[in-house]
């Protein structure tokens, strides 16, 4: 695609792009970053648009994707910033609370640092950074699906042990 195919492109499909972004975020300058970014990625798939029927289309999806993205990390901003200050979400926190919730955070970094093999790097890129499974995958170089396979792997792990570190630790509290 040369650049004024390009420069056409985003004549023609900025605007529709803009209002849908809008639609689903209700945000302006949301809206429009995730357009930009949509643009960007456009712009470095390059050569391989032309395997795609319909070029509005994937962009339309990329956009829906990269909204959902942006509310999911929102969501996980504003759940933990409200666990940092409240402790609890619209509690004042007790000190008590504020030293379990410390602990709690404290125990699953460990978990995740310690995860085997490339786990922790992919709970990082997926459940931290919220990153796609395809960008995920061209930065570890794995297919999807085992991708996938690992994700879930190493989510169960950290849920297994979460629950046993907090099953003895509630033992020994009580036994203490």
């Amino acid at each position: 695609m040369t650049h004024s195919d390009f420069n056409n492109l985003v004549f023609r499909i900025s605007r529709q792009l803009y209002c849908q972004a809008y639609r689903i975020l209700r945000n302006q300058e949301g809206a429009e970053d995730v357009v930009q970014d949509v643009f960007v990625k456009l712009w470095k798939m390059n050569t391989s648009l032309e395997e795609y029927n319909s070029v509005e289309a994937l962009a339309s999806t990329m956009l829906k994707n990269l909204c959902i993205d942006q509310i999911r990390k929102r969501k996980l901003h504003n759940t933990a910033d409200e666990l940092a200050v409240y402790g609890t979400a619209g509690n004042d926190p007790t000190p008590h609370e504020e030293l379990e919730n410390a602990e709690t955070f404290a125990v699953l970094d460990s978990i995740i640092e310690n995860l085997p093999g490339n786990y922790s790097e992919l709970v990082h890129y997926r459940d931290i950074e919220a990153l796609e499974y395809e960008e995920i995958a061209k930065k570890t170089g794995l297919n999807i699906n085992t991708l996938r396979v690992n994700l879930s792997r190493a989510r169960k792990i950290i849920r297994d042990e979460f629950n046993r570190y907090f099953n003895e630790y509630g033992k020994n509290k009580t036994t203490a």
